[in-house]
């Protein structure tokens, strides 16, 4: 068997567990899931004719329905990671991995499984908290296949780049509480970038907090495809963005798990 297939079947082994792991404890998943879905209902029934306000023009509860969402599909990207940088740390503190070592199988199966295994999660949670938004009056009228393919591979481009970042905390904590907490700013950045409100509205010395970092860009790319708004720079920044930090998550990962002795 030449390596490339070895490669193939050991990670698709490793997938498949992954897989059964998060179908019997689904409790981690859906606790970080319900996050974004909160904060949909909350912002969308509670503060929706307050927050469209700031919006201009006239724009009413279901306008900032519309704003709203993409900034909370990419927050469900980022809180979905969350469980990956767990999953791992458990992995590498229970003693499956020294396990694992022991037996002739592809050594970066392990974590290509853990990462192909998130990055599906992630798509599934994103589809869920969008049927939510469809539910609450999301529309996106305007958008062609193009652009809604565009939107989907930005989707996967960004969970692939911080599920990267996720296995790297993982390996790095001690034990699966500290890796929930190490992991915590993928929650955090959204909420401080343009996902509930627009730069211009905030104090003009955090403006270049929420502009210059990995959520915005992606955000108002996906503003962009979706709702036709403009995009301008935001598109290469999010690539840009997604392909450093995938390569950084990389990187970090596996120097790490390949020069973990455990």
């Amino acid at each position: 068997m030449s390596s490339l297939s070895l490669a193939v079947r050991d990670s698709t082994t490793m997938l498949r567990r992954n897989l059964l792991h998060a179908r019997r404890y689904p409790s981690m998943t859906l606790n970080l899931l319900l996050t974004p879905v909160m904060l949909l209902l909350l912002f969308v029934y509670i503060f929706g004719d307050a927050m469209s306000a700031g919006l201009g023009g006239g724009a009413d509860r279901s306008d900032y329905v519309a704003y709203l969402l993409p900034g909370l599909l990419l927050m469900t990207v980022g809180s979905t990671t969350i469980g990956t940088a767990v999953s791992v740390s458990n992995d590498m503190t229970e003693g499956i991995i020294a396990r694992f070592r022991t037996m002739a199988i592809h050594r970066a199966s392990v974590l290509v499984g853990h990462v192909i295994g998130s990055v599906a999660q992630c798509l599934m949670s994103v589809v869920l908290v969008g049927a939510v938004g469809v539910a609450v009056g999301f529309r996106s009228t305007d958008a062609t296949v193009l652009e809604w393919l565009a939107a989907f591979g930005l989707v996967t481009l960004f969970a692939l780049a911080l599920t990267w970042i996720a296995v790297g905390m993982g390996l790095v904590s001690p034990n699966a509480e500290a890796a929930s907490n190490n992991a915590m700013p993928l929650i955090f950045l959204p909420l401080i970038s343009s996902t509930f409100v627009p730069l211009d509205s905030m104090p003009g010395w955090f403006q270049p907090i929420a502009e210059y970092q990995p959520f915005t860009p992606a955000i108002e790319t996906l503003r962009g495809l979706l709702l036709g708004t403009e995009i301008g720079h935001n598109g290469w920044l999010a690539v840009a963005w997604c392909v450093g930090l995938a390569v950084l998550g990389y990187v970090w990962s596996t120097a790490k798990f390949d020069g973990d002795p455990k």
